[in-house]
Parts: structure tokens; sequence; C-alpha cells
């Protein structure tokens, strides 16, 4: 194929990803080249005014990435196992994934990222605590509504399961949310008990049956090791 030939199927292919109706053989050659930049320019444009929307429905508030992760302070936590989940199909095959251990060890640090790697690929993402999540829908004028949108959103992160202990009305939110997700869309879950303790927190057929949709497709991650973040505490002292 010569030059002309791949300008056009490349321009085609450019005005069809962004919806254009003008044929690329009814562009003057000599424009194609100045018009398939500008198209590539549009795009890239789109896609980051698309991660700020995402990133800002997303309720994360500061952006972390696993690059930004200190993988050798706790060498314990496995950066195999994370990265594992990560490469894997898991938003397309709806993986769950289960973060477990004590405060400052990075569960949330490491489950925001995912959520940003999630949103980088342009999925609708939400990453909310336990707490917030149930008291959101509490206070909604339309509670059911509320819990859709947590049901039916691309990515649901829910972050610090276990720091409070649920209500009934708490822990039918949760268990609808996760139930309505489960085998369609992933969850991430972080908590500082592990999964025989969820009786703790929720009555024990309730943990039973959260943990049995989370299992489904899930992987269950352990971080153990020192507090980073008792670290950085005593180091500003």
């Amino acid at each position: 194929m010569n030059n002309l030939g791949e300008s056009s199927l490349r321009l085609e292919s450019l005005l069809n990803e962004l919806g254009c109706k003008t044929p690329a053989d009814e562009i003057p050659a000599d424009r194609r080249g100045t018009i398939a930049d500008f198209l590539k320019t549009e795009i890239e444009y789109r896609r980051q005014h698309k991660i700020k929307r995402l990133l800002s429905m997303s309720g994360i508030r500061h952006v972390k990435t696993l690059d930004q992760f200190d993988w050798h302070f706790n060498p314990k936590i496995s950066k195999d196992d994370i990265m594992t989940f990560v490469n894997s199909p898991w938003v397309e095959q709806a993986f769950n994934l289960v973060l477990i251990g004590d405060t400052g060890l990075g569960k949330s640090h490491i489950a925001a990222s995912i959520c940003y790697e999630a949103i980088l690929r342009g999925c609708p993402t939400a990453c909310i605590t336990a707490f917030d999540l149930v008291s959101r829908v509490h206070k909604a004028y339309n509670p059911t509504s509320r819990i859709d949108y947590y049901a039916k959103v691309r990515v649901l992160c829910i972050d610090e399961l276990g720091y409070t202990y649920h209500k009934k009305e708490d822990t039918d939110i949760l268990f609808q949310i996760i139930s309505k997700r489960n085998e369609i869309l992933p969850t991430i879950v972080t908590t500082n008990l592990a999964p025989k303790e969820w009786g703790s927190i929720f009555s024990a057929t309730a943990a039973s049956a959260i943990l049995d949709r989370l299992s489904f497709n899930g992987r269950f991650i352990t971080f153990e090791g020192r507090s980073y973040r008792l670290l950085k505490k005593h180091k500003t002292r």
C-alpha cells in the first residue's frame, strides 16, 4: 500500500473514532496529514477530560499510584500478588479483591491506586469508606437509587470495612450492593479484620453471605509488617 493509501486509512480510523461523518477520501490529500494530527490531539484531549471527570466523581481525594508505593518498607507485602491482580482482566471478568491488614500498612493506598488504574482505562469508579457509603444511603432522598448507583458503578472500592460496627440496616445495604455486583462487576474491599472476624461487625449469617459473594472470583491478600504511617509520625516529631 502506498503512503497515500496508508494516510487515508489512518485518517478514516481517526474520523470513525470521533464519530465524524466526512469520508476520508473526500478530504484533499494535501490536508490529510494536518487534519489527522489535529484529530489525534482532539482524541487525547477528550481522553484527559474524561479522566478528570471520572476522577472528580470517584471520591479519590489524592491520586496515588502503584509506582509511589514503598514496596521495600514492608517486604512481607507481596508486590507480585498485587501486580498479578492488576495485570489480569479483573474489570472485564469481575474479579473481586479483599486487602486485609492492620492500619498503616498501605491497603488504602494500593486500593486507590488500582482504582486510579481503572479510571485511566476509562472506567467509572467509586472509592468510599464503608461508613460513608452507608451514611450516604441513609441520608439520600431516594435510598434505593443510591444503592443502585453503587451496585452498578463499573468499579467499586469499599474502604475501611470493619473500623466501625454495622447495624442491621447498614449490613443490609452493604449486602445488597455486594450481592448485586456479584459475578457482574468487580468490588475491592480493604479491612482490618480477617474473614473469620467479620462476625464481630456483622451477624454470623450476614458475614458468611457477604464473604461468599466476595469469594467468588475473589482474591484475598493479607498485609503484614510495620505501620508506615506510624514511622512518618515519629519522623515528624
